[in-house]
């Protein structure tokens, strides 16, 4: 009889871990369709986007909402933890950016109602996101953005010059309510890149525990710069790649990319894979 107990409860055991598994996946599935949902079309550069999850789900997360102005908004943010919990969280906050972004002025509003809208729901579950939010005014290429504690973006000028935009300090969502965000704007000069990223790509590690750092990503954007953002974006991946050398990936990793060119055409992806090994 206890044999036959023991043997029924591995049987249980491993129906639940096989429904376990088929769940990861149609939420890593549900995640991937989200990060690819239709693209607008925009004119006068091009936009990429990718995050590679350091498990089978991630709480990275990058989107583009097209405003009616000729404006494009961007956002790219980063969940505290892994896994589920964090992807759970993700959600909320692709919710949270998408209602604020039909609703508001400007990318530091936007981050306002986000927080108004995230910040009881981030307490009690003792969590936070970073986020940057920004806005391309594709008739002038003013840029806009406002940094809840997170990175701000790289500029890359046709020159290969890598420089950050000024800082724009806030604190993530979650941190304080009822905070204003603050915001900046630069002019963006035709033939520029910005790079927007989370903090997976300067904090990958190899075998040693060295870090990547964004002293290597600054001179991979710059041997780079002159391409598509689609190239762009596989070579920073494969020097990032190159440098952990097979180290475990301990991080999300998570970048964006816009590049303001003079013909007009545009290519605009968003794409989720998991090309770095868990």
């Amino acid at each position: 009889m206890f044999g036959q107990n023991v043997a029924s409860n591995k049987n249980k055991m491993n129906d639940m871990n096989g429904t376990l598994v088929r769940e990861i996946k149609m939420a890593q599935n549900i995640q991937m369709k989200l990060l690819n949902g239709p693209q607008p079309e925009v004119e006068k550069g091009e936009v990429s986007g990718i995050s590679i999850p350091a498990r089978l789900i991630g709480g990275d997360y990058f989107d583009f909402y097209l405003l009616p102005n000729n404006k494009l908004r961007i956002v790219i943010g980063d969940v505290m933890g892994k896994g589920i919990p964090a992807a759970m969280l993700m959600i909320l906050t692709r919710g949270a950016f998408r209602s604020a972004s039909e609703s508001t002025e400007g990318p530091g509003e936007t981050l306002t109602a986000m927080n108004k809208a995230l910040y009881a729901d981030l307490r009690t579950l003792g969590s936070f996101v970073t986020v940057l939010c920004a806005e391309w005014d594709m008739e002038t290429n003013i840029f806009t953005y406002a940094s809840a504690g997170h990175n701000v973006p790289l500029v890359i000028n046709f020159n290969g010059q890598v420089t950050e935009v000024p800082e724009v300090k806030n604190v993530m969502l979650g941190g304080l309510p009822d905070t204003e965000y603050k915001v900046n704007s630069i002019f963006i000069e035709e033939g520029n890149l910005v790079f927007f990223y989370t903090d997976g790509i300067t904090e990958a590690k190899n075998e040693n525990g060295e870090m990547y750092r964004i002293e290597r990503l600054k001179e991979a954007l710059y041997r780079n710069c002159s391409l598509q953002v689609k190239e762009v974006q596989k070579n920073i991946i494969n020097s990032i790649e190159k440098f952990v050398d097979g180290a475990k990936q301990k991080d999300d990793i998570t970048m964006v990319l816009l590049k303001l060119n003079n013909d007009g055409d545009v290519d605009l992806t968003g794409y989720n894979s998991p090309l770095l090994n868990p």
